[in-house]
Formats: C-alpha cells, structure tokens, sequence
C-alpha cells in the first residue's frame, strides 16, 4: 500500500527547494533560454506548425498583393477602359481575399489544436512532478501559489507558444515585405512615410522598457491573489467561529488591491502605446495624402499608386501595433515561465539511489540506528535514536508537540532522509530499496482523515484499484464502515464531496481505515485516529483499529489514553531523544516526562474513559 494513496501524508517542518534556475533572470530581460525550454513543448507538434506556418505565409503574401491589384486596377484597366483586364484583376483580388479567411481560419484552427495540446501536456507534467516531489516541498510551498503556477502562468505560456509565435513571425513578415514593396513600387513616397519612424522607435523603446517590469510584476501578485484566495476558503470555519471576516476580507482587498494595479499598470503602458501607433499612422497616412496628391498632380506618379500606398501604410502599423502586443504576451509568458521551469526543475529530497532493489515481502521488523535528523542546519529535531519494534509489536509514541514523535513516523515512511544513522525495515536500510515497494507494504490513517472526489467504493479501493466489490464490503466491514455506508441514499456509490463534508469526521475515519484494511499493510503508521471523535465513535472506531492492528507493527503517535494502554510499548520523547520506555504502569513510576504528560495530556481522557 503506498501511504500517498492511503491517506496524506504527515508533514512536519520545512525541506528544501533545489532551483536549477537559478535566481530569476536580470530585472527586465526576456530569457532566451527560458524560451527554448519553453519551445520544447511545442516540438511534438512540429508538423502542424509546419502547416500553421504554411498557412501564415500563404496570408501573408496574399495581404501584400491586394493593394497591388487594386493599383493594376486603378491604373492599368480602369484609366484604359479595359473591362475584360479589370474583370481578370478583380477575380484575382477575389481570390486573394479568399486565400487570406482559408488561410487564416486553417491556421487559426491548427494553432488552437496545438495550444490546447501544449496546456494539456504541460499541465499533466506539472501535476506528475508534484505528485513525485517530496513532502518536504510541499511543506515549504503555499498550495494556492502552486495551483497559480499549474493555472495561471501555464495559460500565459500557451498563449504565446501556441499563438505568439507564429503571429510574432507573420507580423514580422508581412512588415519587411510591405516596406520592400513599397520601396520598389515608389522609394519617393516610401522615405516621406517612413519619416515617422523615429517616433515609433523612441516609442517603442519606452515602451519595452516599462512592459519589461510590469508584466513580470503582474505574475507574482496573480500568484499572491491564488495562494491567499485558497489558505481562506481552506480556513473558512475558523474564520468564521472567530468573526473575522472583515480582517480575512480587508487583507484579501490589499493584496487584490495591489494584484489589479499591477494590471492596470501594465495595460496602462498598452493603452498610452496603441494609441501612439495610430496617431502615427494617420500621420503617415496624412503625408502619402498631402505628398502623393501633389506628385498626382504633377503627373509624376499615378493615381493607383497613392491608392495603393495607402493600404500598405496601413499593412505597415498593423504589425507594429501587432508586435507590441506580442511583446506583452512575451514578457508575461518568460516571467511565468520562470516560475513553471522552477518547478519543474524542482528535484525531489527524497530519490531511489542507483541500483536501489525491490523491497521483499516483509515481516514488520523496525530499527531505527542512531538516528539523527535536522529539518535543516539550525533546526535538528532528533539526536542518536535506538528503537526497535518487532514484528507485530504496537508501540506509542507519546511526548510534548514538537518533541519528534511524527518526524520518527516519517523517517519510518521515509518521507525525509535521515541526516544521520540509518531506518532499517526487516534489516533492510531503506535507503537501499525503492521508495514503491516500502511504501506498498505500509498504511497510514491520519489523525484528520483525507477522501478524494468519487464514490465511498472508489475510496475504499483507493490504495488498491483492481479489489472487486467483494473485498470493498469485507474490508469496510473490518472496519465497522459497512452499517453506515448501507445506510447512505445510495450505499457505496455515494459521491464523497470535496473534503467529505456530507459525511462525519467518525464516518471519514472508518473509511480511511477500511481503505488501509483493504491494501493489508504489514507496517501501519496511526496519526490518533480516534483523538477528534466523540467517545461512542471513539469506541466503534477503536474497536475497527484492533482488528486492523492484529498481526501488523504499529507504530502509533498517541494523544489519548485508550491508546497508550492498548500498546505493546511506549516510547517517551523529550527534545529528539528517547527519554524512557515502558508500559503505562511502569511509566508512571519511573518517567518524571511521562507523569507530566499523562497529568497534563492524559488525564481529561483518562477520567472521560
């Protein structure tokens, strides 16, 4: 049984976060390598972009030769009076209309194909790589930063793999060629309109420059809106039972606050730029007014050649207010691409080493030698810890919070490295086997237990997929869950809603335990499964806990007395050490720590039971 599947995992401290990025690029510089890395999502579908740029340049050249046509129109059969020429004109400008909506719809069409292909595939490696990377990571990472990442920053870098790119290039293009085209068909006119250019690139660089820091900035305070959106609907009822929220909402105000004026600062650059290009271009479309009039009436240029100008004037700012918005898309995409990478590049604390073996079916032996362990340099949690359980022994471990009983349960799991010493599970070091076999040959039933969306049979086999209906039932009725569920509108096809709300605290339990009975665990880790309960579910789940336990090594983080006396052995910790062990009786004699524990943990459930 694989403990992330039985249940979640206990977490305990913080672990560390391995960047192969490195610090963010320098403030305001598009990465190229961010960029390649980026492209390699789109490799798979090199040739559907081969075609959407097939396509992107069929439109392209199609936009360059309208305005010619109408000039061949204009001043070849028009001014001739050749019906016959201008009807052949007028077919091939309609077949270049045509050729641009086929051209563009295709390309558009591919280019969404692709994009909803990249999202999907980068999403899913995304959610793979959490699913691998340590507890520790996860300890250390707000859960709604990470969703943002998975959601937000994704969506950004789709748009422009999947779009971006391939406009960026078409609107490339079609600028060159419309300057080569109107230099070849009238350099005079050509140099009058590109007189403005000087103002479009001071523009332009002020512009860049701003973009820059702006869209960088509005993907981090999307991320703080997400992640603070999340740890507040996770945190409702308390919130609620405090009367606080007018404090949750004024807090989250400031940080949407600051989260839309990033945006608003962003697009304001776009709203003051865009503009600038259309009073550009109507400048330069006011110049091939005034210049090519005037060159008309002299009889130094033809009528058709003015009217055409004027549409490449306009196929001349289209790209460039083009462009600068894909300069946004650009900087959006690299600054939540960063982050993407650096999650992807996140590597796991926790890894099978080479030539690490299958773990064999094993009895239940556990040795903890010397065992020493730090969440890091200037936080060490245990000091030089000896404990052995033997094969279906029941062993508790009972100590102040913070005194390292979960972090032995988790060394045990190996959800963290020891920093000294060694877990051995029936001789073998754990290091030394995969973290699959060890983890399908454990189970844990946390102290708040975890369903998934489904149904309470699909929970039930969660750890084990391929159980047929009749384990599901003989497992839930081991753990004294077949009476309720029975009872439920529609018994083991009830949908479980998210966080098991339509169900009760004791009803979860008895299904995370069904669950840890149904993948038999030889090695069973319990987080107090019956500390938040009412005593008469304490009992019925009690009860389904001993038959669970029968032939299994428990290792069990004790908060209420009923589980202290029902143990083999109890471990007493003190600052990371074993301080005593003993039976209750024994204890309470000789552990000063433990008489303070049972006075002070103990006694309320001790008079209770």
């Amino acid at each position: 049984m694989s403990i992330n599947v039985s249940s979640s995992a206990m977490s305990t401290g913080p672990g560390g976060l391995l960047h192969s990025m490195g610090s963010h690029e320098e403030e305001g510089k598009i990465s190229g390598r961010v960029l390649l890395r980026l492209l390699a999502f789109v490799a798979p579908y090199r040739l559907q972009m081969l075609l959407a740029t097939v396509m992107m340049l069929v439109a392209t050249g199609a936009n360059l030769l309208t305005p010619y046509l109408t000039k061949v129109a204009i001043d070849q059969n028009i001014a001739s009076g050749d019906t016959g020429g201008l009807l052949t004109t007028s077919l091939w400008l309609a077949g270049a209309l045509a050729a641009i909506y086929l051209a563009s719809a295709v390309r558009t069409y591919v280019l969404s194909w692709v994009g909803q292909n990249v999202l999907g595939t980068l999403r899913g490696q995304l959610f793979r790589h959490l699913q691998e990377l340590s507890v520790a990571y996860h300890d250390r990472h707000i859960v709604g930063i990470t969703i943002s990442r998975v959601i937000n920053d994704v969506a950004v870098i789709d748009e422009l793999l999947s779009q971006g790119l391939v406009s960026t290039l078409a609107d490339g293009l079609l600028l060159v060629g419309t300057i080569v085209v109107m230099v070849s068909m009238e350099p005079r006119l050509a140099l009058l309109t590109f007189s403005v250019m000087p103002l479009m690139v001071i523009a332009t660089v002020l512009f860049s420059r701003r973009a820059r820091v702006a869209f960088r900035n509005t993907r981090e305070k999307v991320g703080a809106v997400v992640g603070n959106l999340a740890e507040n609907i996770s945190g409702v009822r308390v919130i609620q039972a405090f009367g606080q929220e007018e404090t949750t909402q004024s807090r989250f105000q400031t940080i949407n606050q600051a989260d839309r004026d990033a945006y608003v600062d962003a697009m304001s650059l776009s709203f003051i730029f865009l503009p600038t290009v259309d009073v550009l271009s109507m400048a330069a479309t006011c110049i091939v007014l005034i210049g090519g009039g005037l060159m008309v009436a002299r009889s130094t240029l033809t009528l058709g050649t003015v009217v055409a100008f004027l549409s490449y004037v306009s196929r001349f700012f289209d790209p460039i207010r083009d462009l600068s918005q894909n300069y946004t898309v650009l900087q959006a995409a690299t600054a939540g691409g960063e982050r993407v990478l650096e999650l992807l590049s996140a590597q796991p604390n926790v890894v099978d080493l080479p030539g690490a073996q299958e773990l064999p079916p094993i009895q239940g032996q556990v040795e903890l030698d010397s065992v020493s362990f730090a969440y890091s340099e200037d936080q060490p949690v245990l000091h030089d810890v000896d404990l052995t359980i033997e094969p279906g022994e029941t062993i508790a471990l009972v100590g102040h919070t913070g005194a390292g009983k979960t972090t032995i349960a988790n060394l045990v799991a190996r959800f963290y490295e020891v920093t000294g010493g060694r877990v051995l599970i029936d001789g073998h070091d754990v290091r030394d086997v995969t973290q699959d076999s060890l983890h399908h040959q454990m189970g844990l039933v946390p102290q708040n237990p975890i369903l998934f969306p489904g149904t309470i049979r699909e929970n039930i086999r969660f750890g084990r997929p391929d159980a047929d209906d009749t384990d599901v039932i003989a497992a839930a009725r081991t753990a004294n869950a077949d009476d309720f569920i029975r009872n439920l509108p529609d018994g083991y096809d009830t949908r479980v809603l998210e966080g098991g709300i339509n169900l009760s605290g004791g009803q979860r339990q008895l299904l995370c335990i069904a669950r840890a009975v149904l993948v038999d665990p030889r090695i069973l880790i319990l987080d107090e499964a019956t500390s938040s309960v009412d005593t008469i579910t304490e009992a019925i789940i009690q009860e389904a806990l001993d038959r669970l336990l029968e032939g299994r090594t428990a290792i069990i983080i004790a908060h209420r007395l009923s589980t202290v006396l029902n143990a083999d052995r109890i471990y007493v910790i003190h600052d990371g050490h074993i301080v005593a062990c003993g039976t209750h009786e024994e204890l309470l004699e000789s552990s000063r720590v433990y008489r303070d524990l049972y006075e002070r943990q103990f006694v309320d459930s001790a008079f209770d039971e």
